[in-house]
């Protein structure tokens, strides 16, 4: 029996979603999404209880990983995965998103999704290649550069603001279980339904928080005109590392990843592309 399509979607966006090419490039970067939040995760746990030096951030999993058995195979196979999910997210920016209401909002979101994946595609390959750079010190050096342009640290200030604003979008979205709506939740159990609406709400909360966070660092960097303030996920952690109860906190928001990454595995199986 064939599920009903979501209202609003296009008979274009149906062919393109539900055409096998769609539903391998789908699965595969979101296989391969779940895998980089876990591993993101399990990075900051160890540096939060003082186990590892390394950057806890997309970059600082990669080169964990590299160094594990089969790990050079296990790059290549999230490169690949990265670039599909990309590839995706642009087929959707194309012909719209499945579960989603026609319009330019969800699809610009997903042109934005598609730009990110390709550059973490990229960044799975320089890692690879062993010519990759910080993460931290690239986003810094761009803070900088921004900043030395008439109106740069406004640019750099909205910059932080768009980034607090995707933050609190996903806390919210995480609050009111709106990722439910792209599963195919009548293919699961009662019992996997609770588990998976748990992980996802756990998961996409602690993700929004962290972004939320970035953004403000980003912010501070515009207003104390200092690019040094400013980085990405690992610089997040580290902040909430020096904090009162920094270790804790932290320690939470690295686990929060972690279930984010294990609700990605689960999306990856229950999507509806």
């Amino acid at each position: 029996m064939h599920s009903a399509s979501a209202p609003g979607v296009t008979r274009t966006a149906r062919r393109a979603s539900h055409s096998p090419a769609a539903h391998f490039l789908a699965r595969a970067g979101l296989t391969a999404r779940g895998v980089i939040y876990i591993l993101v995760g399990w990075v900051a746990v160890l540096v939060a209880l003082g186990h590892s030096a390394s950057e806890p951030d997309q970059q600082g999993a990669l080169h964990m990983l590299a160094g594990k058995p089969l790990g050079l195979v296990s790059l290549w196979l999230l490169g690949i995965g990265f670039a599909g999910y990309a590839l995706w997210r642009l087929s959707e920016a194309a012909f719209g998103v499945t579960g989603d209401r026609p319009g330019a909002g969800p699809r610009l979101k997903s042109l934005a999704r598609a730009v990110i994946y390709a550059g973490l595609s990229y960044l799975t390959f320089t890692v690879i290649s062993g010519t990759d750079r910080s993460q931290s010190r690239r986003q810094q050096d761009i803070t900088a550069s921004a900043m030395q342009h008439p109106a740069g640290r406004l640019l750099v200030g909205v910059v932080g603001l768009v980034i607090v604003a995707c933050g609190i979008i996903l806390v919210v979205e995480g609050a009111r279980k709106k990722f439910m709506k792209y599963l195919q939740t009548a293919r699961m159990s009662p019992r996997t339904r609770r588990v998976v609406k748990v992980l996802g709400m756990t998961g996409t909360i602690a993700r929004g928080l962290v972004f939320a966070l970035v953004g403000v660092l980003v912010i501070t960097a515009a207003v104390t005109h200092k690019a040094s303030e400013s980085g990405g996920i690992d610089k997040a952690l580290l902040t909430l590392r020096n904090q009162p109860l920094g270790e804790f906190l932290m320690l939470a928001a690295a686990l929060g990843l972690v279930v984010f990454g294990v609700y990605g595995l689960c999306e990856a199986r229950w999507r509806r592309v």
